[in-house]
């Protein structure tokens, strides 16, 4: 598509992950999916999960952009004072597995992020705009919000994950997503979820999709490492 001086409109698409929580085999197969895209993580890159170093290390190898979850605040500062007790115990146990070179990666993740994706305006978090840690956004509780999101941070997409819930919502002013879950989904489809943001002529695209991988040896791996059963049992059982 040309613009009306006669030069190329940028286009691209762009890949978007969150809540790996720690499923190295969860991830694995995300990437295998996407292939060389651009990537982007929309935080709790650990908890949960076994494999806390592999999984950090994965995503900073393939290049992703990386911001913070509560779990990853959680598990760099110790602090999981809003945590359920099963949650706070994943949290310690990676505590104590992390490197010190990861932890300290993780520690200097952003909360919030503003790009460009082919020269469309994005803003990026894990929670929300408002509460980018610990707030959780859902159409069914914040959709009246939405279009006062896009609004009030000058931009067309809006990036959020945290609820292991996938969404797309579209409306006159952008497009607001969730790319749902990589290592813990909670909707009921146990695969892994991601999103995929396509521009073209300055417009985008959001799509979601799902890929299947190994959740039985994710699961056994969590139930060798002593985590709780609730954590592996939630991989075959989706929610």
């Amino acid at each position: 598509m040309t613009d009306a001086g006669g030069s190329r409109a940028a286009s691209g698409t762009f890949a978007f992950v969150s809540d790996v929580h720690s499923n190295l085999e969860a991830l694995r197969s995300v990437l295998a999916a996407v292939g060389g895209l651009p990537l982007y993580c929309l935080g709790d890159t650990v908890g949960y999960g076994a494999s806390p170093n592999e999984v950090v290390e994965l995503l900073r190898e393939r290049g992703a952009v990386m911001l913070m979850g509560n779990h990853d605040y959680a598990a760099v500062t110790g602090d999981a004072s809003l945590f359920n007790a099963r949650a706070a115990i994943g949290a310690k146990w990676t505590l104590d597995r992390l490197t010190s070179e990861n932890r300290k990666f993780l520690g200097s993740l952003p909360t919030t992020v503003r790009t460009s994706l082919a020269g469309v305006p994005a803003f990026l978090t894990h929670g929300s705009p408002d509460s980018p840690l610990w707030e959780y956004v859902d159409p069914s509780t914040h959709e009246a919000l939405f279009g006062h999101y896009l609004t009030k941070l000058g931009v067309k997409i809006c990036g959020v994950g945290h609820t292991h819930l996938p969404f797309v919502w579209r409306g006159a002013d952008g497009t607001v997503f969730n790319p749902g879950s990589v290592g813990q989904p909670r909707d009921g489809d146990w695969r892994a979820s991601y999103a995929l943001v396509t521009v073209d002529g300055g417009e985008a695209a959001v799509s979601t999709a799902r890929v299947e991988y190994d959740a039985s040896l994710a699961a056994r791996k969590i139930l060798d490492a002593g985590l709780p059963e609730q954590f592996a049992s939630r991989l075959v059982a989706g929610r």
